[in-house]
C-alpha cells in the first residue's frame, strides 16, 4: 500500500511538472521571438521594428473598441485604421529587408500558443462522459415545434411528418397570436404524454424542458433553433435535426442540470447588461449586427444602463458592463457564451463578468493578460441587483424584464434528456490561452481553473 501511494504521488508530480515546463516553454519561445530580431537588425532598428508591431496591437485593439463604441465617422476611420494598420507593419518589414524574420517570429509565436494551450490542459476538458441509462420507446410523446426557428429547419425537414410517423403528437407554432409554450407542454402531460420535445431555439427549449423536469418526464431536443448550443452541448448532431427524432425509438437517457433564474429555467444561459439590453430591443431579431451597432456606443458610456452588482460566492463585483450566468461554465472568455461547456452535469453555474469602459481597458483585456476587467467564478448561486427596481435579461437567448435582485441558482441532475444512442457526442473544448494562468503555472504557483 505504501509503495502504491509512493507511485501515485509521483506520478502527480511528473505531471504536473510536465506542464510547468510546456508553461515554460511557451514563454522562451516569446522570449526567442524578441530576440531574434535584435540579433538580426541590432538594437536600434529593432526596438523601431518592435515598436512599430507592439503599437500596432494597440492600436488594432483600440480602433477596435472605437468602431463597437463609436457613431458616425469615427466608427469608419476607427474600422480603416483597423484594417491597415497590420498592412503598414508588413510594408516596413518588407522596407527594412526583415520579412523573413517577421515570418520566423510568426512561427515561434504560434508555437507559444501551442506549448501554452498544452500547459494549461488539465485534463478536466473533456470531463467523465455523463452516464447512461436504458431507455424504452415512449408511448405518447409530444413535440412542439417552431416552423420560423433555424431559417425554417422544421419544413426544410419535414419535421412534423417525420414525428408522427414515429407517434409523435406535434404542436406547430404558427400564426399571429402568441402561444404559451409552457401550458401546451402542461396539457400534453395531462392528456399522458410521457415525453416531451421541442424542435426550436433554446429558448423554447428551456421553457418545455422545465415542464419536463417538473413532472420527471424525459425531454427530447432537435436541434431545429439558430444556434442550438444546448444540443452542441449534448452531443448530438447540429446539422441533421432528423437524427434527433431517432431517440424516439433508439434513444438512451442521460440526467443534466437545470439553471434557475429565480423560478425560470434556462439550459444555457442568463445574460444581463449589454447583451440583455440588445436583445430587448424590438428591433434585435430582424436586424442583429445593425441592433448591436447602434447600441453599443450608449450602452458602453457612462449611464448607458442600469448600474449592476454582482454577488457570486466570495466575490462581489461592481458595475460590470456585461455578466454571463450559465449553466454549468462554459472553457473559454467568451461572455456571449458562444463556446463549449465541459459538462452539464457538474451542479454548478459558471459566473463571468466584464467590465470595459475605455479603449485603454479593451487593450487591457487583450489576449487576457492581465485579470483586471473580468472575473470568472464556479457557484452554485449569484445574485445580480441594480440601482433600479426592474432590469433587462437574456435567457437563453430570449428578452425578459425581471425585478431586482435576480437570483440564479443550479438544480443539479433536474432533467433527463433521451439522446439517440447513436450520435457525435461532446469533443473536449478547445484550450483558451490565458496568460494569467500560464505566468502563475510557470512559476511555481498553482493556476486556477
Amino acid at each position: 500500500m505504501r509503495d502504491n501511494r509512493r507511485v501515485s504521488t509521483v506520478m502527480v508530480d511528473d505531471v504536473s511538472g510536465s506542464r510547468r515546463w510546456w508553461a515554460r516553454a511557451a514563454f522562451a519561445a516569446v522570449i526567442v521571438a524578441v530576440l531574434l530580431p535584435i540579433v538580426v537588425a541590432g538594437l536600434f532598428g529593432t526596438l523601431t521594428l518592435l515598436a512599430s508591431a507592439i503599437g500596432a496591437a494597440v492600436v488594432t485593439a483600440a480602433t477596435v473598441y472605437w468602431f463597437v463604441a463609436g457613431r458616425g465617422a469615427v466608427r469608419w476611420i476607427s474600422l480603416a485604421l483597423a484594417l491597415l494598420t497590420p498592412i503598414a507593419v508588413l510594408v516596413l518589414f518588407v522596407s527594412q529587408n526583415m520579412l523573413w524574420v517577421a515570418v520566423v517570429t510568426c512561427v515561434l509565436a504560434a508555437v507559444a500558443v501551442a506549448c501554452g494551450r498544452r500547459a494549461l490542459d488539465d485534463g478536466t476538458g473533456s470531463g467523465a462522459p455523463v452516464a447512461e441509462a436504458a431507455a424504452p420507446p415512449p408511448r405518447q410523446p409530444f413535440l412542439v415545434m417552431n416552423p420560423h426557428s433555424g431559417g425554417g429547419t422544421v419544413v426544410k425537414h419535414d419535421l412534423v411528418r417525420r414525428a408522427e410517423e414515429l407517434g409523435a403528437e406535434v404542436a406547430l407554432l404558427e400564426g399571429p397570436e402568441v402561444v404559451d409554450v409552457t401550458e401546451l407542454a402542461r396539457q400534453a402531460v395531462a392528456r399522458g404524454a410521457d415525453l416531451l420535445g421541442v424542435a426550436g431555439g433554446d429558448g423554447t427549449q428551456a421553457l418545455v424542458a422545465a415542464v419536463a423536469a417538473e413532472h420527471d418526464l424525459p425531454f427530447l431536443v432537435i436541434s431545429a433553433g439558430t444556434r442550438n448550443h444546448f444540443a452542441l452541448d449534448l452531443g448530438l448532431d447540429r446539422d441533421d435535426p432528423v437524427a434527433g427524432l431517432e431517440a424516439l425509438r433508439d434513444g438512451v437517457e442521460v440526467r443534466v442540470d437545470l439553471g434557475m433564474l429565480g423560478d425560470r429555467a434556462f439550459v444555457n444561459n442568463a445574460s444581463f447588461g449589454v447583451y440583455a439590453e440588445i436583445v430587448q430591443s424590438p428591433a434585435y431579431r430582424d436586424d442583429k449586427t445593425g441592433t448591436v451597432l447602434r447600441m453599443l456606443p450608449d450602452l458602453l458610456g457612462e449611464g448607458g444602463g442600469p448600474r449592476l452588482v454582482v454577488r457570486a460566492g466570495n466575490v462581489r463585483v461592481e458595475a460590470p458592463q456585461a455578466v454571463l450566468i450559465s449553466n454549468g461554465p462554459y472553457r473559454t472568455n467568451d461572455l456571449a457564451g458562444l463556446g463549449r461547456r465541459a459538462g452539464l452535469d457538474r451542479g454548478v453555474l459558471g459566473v463571468v463578468t466584464v467590465s470595459v469602459a475605455s479603449a485603454r481597458q479593451a487593450v487591457g483585456l487583450l489576449g487576457r493578460v492581465h485579470e483586471r476587467g473580468m472575473t470568472q467564478q464556479t457557484v452554485t448561486e449569484a445574485v445580480v441587483d441594480a440601482d433600479v427596481d426592474e432590469i433587462p435579461v437574456g435567457v437563453d437567448g430570449e428578452s425578459l424584464t425581471v425585478r431586482t435582485p435576480v437570483r440564479c441558482t443550479v438544480t443539479p441532475g433536474a432533467l433527463r434528456v433521451r439522446v439517440p444512442r447513436n450520435r457525435p457526442g461532446v469533443r473536449p473544448p478547445k484550450v483558451t490561452l490565458d496568460w494569467v494562468r500560464l505566468r502563475a503555472l510557470a512559476w511555481g504557483r498553482t493556476p486556477g481553473r
